[in-house]
């Protein structure tokens, strides 16, 4: 089996990681990397955003000032980026072409952040990407910073392997059922 093989059969979501976190020089070349997706025209319609330390607490709040919730519901989720260490917002930046259609933007965009994911996994870190319906609310936009261009896939969740992490268990496909012929 091939290295890339081999590692995309192996890679899982983490939904639990330690405190350790890739350095941003550490994630520098697996970034120059996952840019190597299929980019009709080579838009680059994407960009990564780091989110550490208090930002992510800047993010719970967002995320509470989204919902609307109140008292213990407000509590739960205003801790929810505290899971990781590092939180890498995947954004989609659209760019004006009369060529290449916002759906296959979002493609690469999406290309991006799972390669990404799957080169964090392969170099020994636990990752989850998690997205949900707060993620393209306002007060999360304004977090973010983000162009009236851009939208938010989601958070890859980086942090250390747990000692006590089992192996992920996914139901195996029949490839023929996916895969046929025209």
């Amino acid at each position: 089996m091939s290295a890339v093989l081999d590692a995309v059969g192996r890679r899982r979501s983490h939904s639990k990681v330690t405190t350790d976190a890739p350095s941003h020089e550490e994630l520098l070349p697996l970034v120059a990397a996952a840019a190597r997706v299929a980019d009709h025209c080579g838009l680059r319609p994407w960009r990564l955003i780091e989110v550490r330390g208090e930002k992510r607490r800047e993010l719970g709040d967002a995320f509470v000032a989204a919902s609307g919730v109140t008292g213990e519901g407000a509590a739960r989720l205003s801790v929810k980026p505290l899971r990781a260490e590092l939180l890498i917002a995947l954004i989609i930046s659209r760019r004006a072409s009369e060529k290449v259609a916002d759906w296959e933007q979002d493609a690469v965009a999406a290309g991006v952040g799972h390669t990404l994911s799957l080169l964090l996994s392969d170099t020994g870190w636990g990752i989850m990407w998690r997205t949900g319906p707060l993620a393209r609310t306002e007060p999360v936009r304004r977090v973010h910073r983000l162009t009236d261009s851009e939208e938010i896939l989601g958070w890859l969740y980086v942090g250390g392997v747990p000692a006590d992490a089992r192996p992920g268990v996914r139901a195996a496909i029949e490839p023929g059922d996916y895969l046929t012929e025209l």
